[in-house]
């Protein structure tokens, strides 16, 4: 089966085993030792020194404890979208009475810096801005090294969506000066869904003593007071737990900069295979993310009844649009555990599928 969604991923045979070992006490010693071992080998993922939780939540939830943790209702926010994501992270900021202005861009194209420079130059009290890493609803990765740079000149916090970035394209975090940032179990982590993952910078810290938005669930105090004790606030998702340290033992092995230039390989494998079909790219190659590809759609091509010849003749599972782009694009996941064998076998499925599926006239 060729799992090429953008998420969930497929799972490494470890990992999948990891998961069948017995429960453990999540308020005993070796829990405690387990949960020492991982937030190190998270870290060196996440290339920071500072601090990382682990929660039991899906990667939504990480975005809104990035949020609530930092923010006060009535806070400017800027948010930067150019997907259903970007939607998304603004949505939450402003269910919790954030003062967003959105800055939208069109499906398929990236966040543009200078547009983020004018934005701040009009309100340079923002207090914060929201950026999607990668957007994988378009397969656009945004540059949020500019963009945060120019955040940190209005003096704003940095809030992060990479739930389907980091692990498979280098996110420097302490380097890019980033405040919180969150990913998912999901992605490219080659873990099954259940935790978010979440880094919370110093500047961050010094925000959450002031901010005043209800938390309960996600509090990061809660998070660092139990983190303490070698145990997190409420119950874990302790198998997944047990399959993330398999997982971040496999990245590590790897080595990171392998795990960023393999993604880079598969997504250009995809990328040159659609072309070569005579299709296009929604997004600019300057842009493309390297763990998820979109696809337009040609006029006469019916995306279900592909998927459905794909998913009951071939075993691959590719995913639609979403949102105004159902039906007018499809998706091929590359990333976690995956290589460019994989996209060549999902491509050679997808050029004689197409044909197929093509609504006659």
């Amino acid at each position: 089966m060729q799992l090429r969604i953008p998420g969930p991923t497929p799972c490494h045979p470890r990992v999948l085993e990891a998961m069948a070992r017995q429960m453990i006490d999540h308020r005993g010693k070796e829990f405690a030792d387990m949960l020492g071992r991982l937030t190190p080998k998270l870290k060196q993922i996440f290339q920071t020194k500072g601090d990382v939780f682990i929660i039991t939540s899906s990667g939504t939830g990480g975005m809104e404890a990035a949020i609530v943790n930092t923010l006060s209702p009535g806070d400017k926010v800027l948010a930067t979208t150019c997907g259903f994501f970007g939607d998304r992270f603004a949505e939450i900021a402003e269910t919790y009475g954030a003062q967003v202005t959105r800055l939208t861009f069109d499906m398929g194209k990236p966040v543009d810096p200078e547009a983020v420079r004018r934005a701040f130059q009009a309100a340079p009290d923002t207090k914060a801005i929201l950026v999607t890493h990668n957007e994988s609803s378009t397969g656009v990765t945004n540059d949020v090294k500019t963009i945060a740079s120019i955040a940190k000149e209005f003096g704003a916090m940095v809030l992060v969506d990479s739930v389907s970035g980091l692990s498979s394209i280098d996110l420097p975090i302490d380097e890019w000066n980033l405040d919180v940032v969150a990913t998912a179990s999901q992605k490219g982590w080659m873990t099954p869904p259940g935790l978010a993952m979440i880094s919370v910078s110093q500047t961050a810290w010094q925000a959450h003593a002031k901010a005043k938005m209800p938390r309960n669930y996600f509090d990061f105090t809660k998070a660092r007071n139990f983190f303490e004790k070698g145990q997190t606030p409420w119950t874990p998702a302790v198998p997944v737990f047990f399959a993330l340290e398999v997982a971040c033992d496999l990245i590590l092995a790897e080595g990171l900069r392998n795990v960023f230039a393999r993604h880079a390989r598969c997504a250009q494998t995809a990328r040159e295979g659609v072309k070569a079909m005579g299709l296009t790219l929604l997004t600019d190659p300057k842009c493309a993310s390297n763990t998820v590809t979109a696809v337009n759609a040609p006029p006469n091509l019916d995306v279900a009844r592909m998927q459905k010849i794909l998913r009951e003749e071939f075993q691959v599972y590719l995913a639609g649009g979403q949102g105004k782009l159902t039906g007018k694009i499809f998706r091929i996941g590359h990333l976690g555990w995956v290589t460019e064998n994989d996209m060549k076998e999902v491509l050679a499925a997808l050029a004689k599928v197409i044909p197929r599926a093509m609504i006659q006239a």
